[in-house]
């Protein structure tokens, strides 16, 4: 798996992925004791608001940014992203109200909608081969449970020397640091079409901001990876929001046993993420992330046990069992996810794709956050188990319906450029073998090019009244 590192340009990316999750992790931290030093008690409501602040952006800006990615070089976008994390980090600390703490978290959020599916987008170009691919979508699975693990014991060991405002300015180090490792990479050109000479293609930035979303709906594997992605937000919000109550309410443990259960939760997922570069070289995608899918339903299923139960030793492991099932399920879903959307776009559309997918699969935790949180809150946790695992399992089923067993390893996704003839010859390609044409004929027609190979018109096609 360690192989891709020896490619310079994505051993940069990488590692500047690396310190910027580290930075957004200790960010994490930071502002939940600033929300606890503005609200006090009601700090909880404010993180609620901020997380979902979160998610709004990233439904939002994510399709917007996608629209533009083409026109903006690569590398601007991205230094230019982490250099807005790194003034919101900077101003964070001198805020003294709520409205404050919102307004730093959405424009916080914003950039990194705009950083994170440019950042996926080029990774497929810098590693052209499907096994290269693979390796790093693991590596990158794995980064973000490690971060999961490492963040927080990184600012519990800080804050035992220094004041939590102090972590926003390791925030903003982070930030710079990714910045001068993209800076220091060289980037791959994006592939663009180029319309020949008498054609048109132009697409409003409105347009193009839905292209994304609308190659999702038509294509049916991605119409799956939808349903998938809900299967797996109902997993990770109960995990996300619940794990708390589950350990210190439901089974009376300390608080210390809170980031052991998260602890399973990743250690769940790494192993997964370890295994999968060397299974997918002989199992299909298909399979694993439905296989995936399924298993989440029965992992609830498993936790609507321990739930009911109200006494009994066993329920600690259980939970633990749980958890780590519930990661390793999620990874087999999310570690994939990136092969499938660069087999289904076209090169041309890869940053409206992953921008797509950045956007939709947040709009489905932005439904499972509050379900999980509100009705474990007013109906009980069994009552939150079983709604979430309800929507898991038909996320799971839909996925399998929508998901055809014979599904070819690429889609062709063609460009239709419509362009208009006049006064073509009896004699030119386009009317040969048909009758002799009426002088001033016009023949309009659709060329579809394969955006993969850029097949454009040949030589003739380029005459005088074309």
């Amino acid at each position: 798996m360690l192989s891709v590192l020896r490619d310079r340009t994505y051993l940069h990316l990488f590692a500047a992925q690396v310190i910027a999750l580290v930075g957004t992790g200790l960010a994490t931290v930071a502002l939940g004791l600033l929300a606890y030093d503005i609200a006090g008690a009601a700090a909880g409501s404010v993180l609620g608001t901020a997380l979902a602040i979160k998610m709004v952006a990233y439904v939002a800006i994510a399709p917007a940014i996608g629209a533009i990615a083409d026109r903006l070089p690569r590398r601007a976008l991205l230094v230019g992203s982490d250099l807005i994390r790194v003034g919101v980090a900077l101003m964070l600390p001198f805020v003294d109200q709520v409205w404050q703490v919102y307004v730093l978290v959405f424009v916080l959020q914003a950039a990194s909608a705009a950083f994170t599916p440019t950042f996926q987008a080029v990774i497929p170009d810098v590693l052209p081969a499907e096994r290269d691919y693979t390796r790093a979508l693991s590596l990158s699975r794995l980064a973000y449970d490690l971060e999961s693990l490492f963040s927080p014991a990184l600012a519990a060991a800080l804050l035992s020397l220094i004041t939590y405002n102090w972590l926003f300015a390791g925030t903003a180090v982070g930030f710079l640091a990714s910045a001068a490792l993209v800076v220091s990479a060289v980037l791959p050109k994006p592939v663009t079409a180029q319309p020949t000479e008498g054609t048109e293609h132009t697409g409003s930035t409105r347009g193009k901001a839905g292209a994304g979303a609308r190659l999702f709906f038509t294509t049916p594997r991605l119409r799956a990876l939808l349903a998938l992605n809900l299967a797996v937000a109902a997993a990770s919000a109960v995990v996300t929001v619940n794990t708390v109550v589950y350990v210190r309410d439901h089974l009376g443990r300390s608080a210390g046993d809170v980031p052991v259960a998260l602890g399973a939760y990743g250690a769940g997922s790494m192993a997964v993420a370890l295994l999968l570069p060397r299974a997918l070289d002989r199992i299909s995608d298909r399979t694993v992330m439905l296989s995936g899918a399924l298993l989440l339903t029965a992992v609830f299923a498993g936790l609507g046990g321990v739930t009911a139960a109200d006494t009994g030793n066993w329920r600690w492991s259980a939970l633990l069992a749980a958890w780590a099932a519930f990661g390793a399920a999620c990874s087999m879903v999310l570690t994939p996810t990136g092969r499938l959307i660069r087999r289904s776009a076209p090169a041309t559309g890869r940053a409206s794709a992953f921008a797509a997918q950045f956007s939709l699969s947040h709009a489905c935790w932005l439904l499972t956050y509050p379900l999980a949180g509100w009705l474990g809150a007013t109906a009980g946790l069994q009552w939150a188990v079983l709604a979430l695992g309800t929507t898991a399992l038909a996320g799971g089923l839909l996925a399998l319906r929508l998901w055809p067993s014979r599904d070819p390893d690429r889609v062709p996704h063609p460009d239709r450029i419509t362009h208009l003839h006049t006064a073509l010859d009896a004699e030119h390609p386009h009317l040969a073998g048909a009758a002799r044409a009426p002088e001033g004929w016009r023949h309009s027609h659709t060329y579809v090019i394969d955006s993969l190979h850029h097949t454009w018109p040949t030589a003739p096609h380029h005459a005088p009244g074309h």
